[in-house]
């Protein structure tokens, strides 16, 4: 049998109190991660219906604008994957006379006529005052330019554009005209220009 523990009641009443506090503990952290996963599951949920609204308008919007760039063809927006929260988004692309292919196949002025119709589309999406745009007909030829000018003017009916460009058929479709000369090397001038009274002016 041997002797008894005196202190056996004292050591059982410690023990007991540091159970209570460790099961209290565990029943504070399980509450604590059900609120997360439930909160996770919340926002997932709130995720996957933000994103395939705004996926089905960015999408519909670039068909429509991508005939209007391209004078022609079509576009749209592929998901990589079922599961929204991990799908990436593909561009697939066919400018007039050519095939359906992913915008890595496309020649370089293709590509940012295609990005043109991307960002103009998410744009649309949620409209700010102004939109701010450098030197992104750098790689259009005068046609495309000519789109492009087309695509700006009629969105500029509700969105102020401030551009950068150095093509001149960019600078025709401009209501001010602002430029940069160096009369004097190392001494930069602007140059301020309002297209509207000038024109009148030459009529006169």
């Amino acid at each position: 049998m041997g002797a008894v523990n005196l202190a056996a009641v004292e050591e059982f009443e410690t023990q007991s109190e540091r159970k209570l506090h460790l099961d209290t503990q565990y029943h504070d952290l399980t509450d604590a991660l059900e609120t997360l996963q439930s909160a996770i599951r919340k926002i997932d949920k709130e995720t996957r219906t933000r994103f395939s609204t705004t996926f089905e308008q960015v999408n519909q919007d670039l068909k429509t604008l991508f005939p209007k760039v391209f004078g022609g063809g079509s576009a749209y927006l592929a998901l990589t994957d079922d599961d929204l929260l991990e799908t990436g988004v593909t561009i697939m692309a066919r400018p007039p006379g050519k095939k359906n292919s992913t915008i890595h196949l496309l020649s370089g002025g293709e590509k940012a006529l295609t990005a043109l119709s991307l960002v103009f589309a998410i744009f649309r999406l949620n409209p700010a005052p102004f939109c701010l745009l450098d030197e992104v007909d750098a790689p259009l030829d005068d046609a495309n330019v000519g789109r492009f000018c087309n695509l700006v003017s009629e969105m500029s009916q509700t969105v102020q554009f401030i551009y950068i460009t150095h093509n001149k058929i960019a600078m025709e479709m401009a209501s001010h005209l602002t430029g940069v000369t160096m009369a004097e090397p190392g001494v930069s001038r602007m140059v301020a220009v309002d297209v509207e009274q000038a024109m009148a002016f030459a009529e006169a």
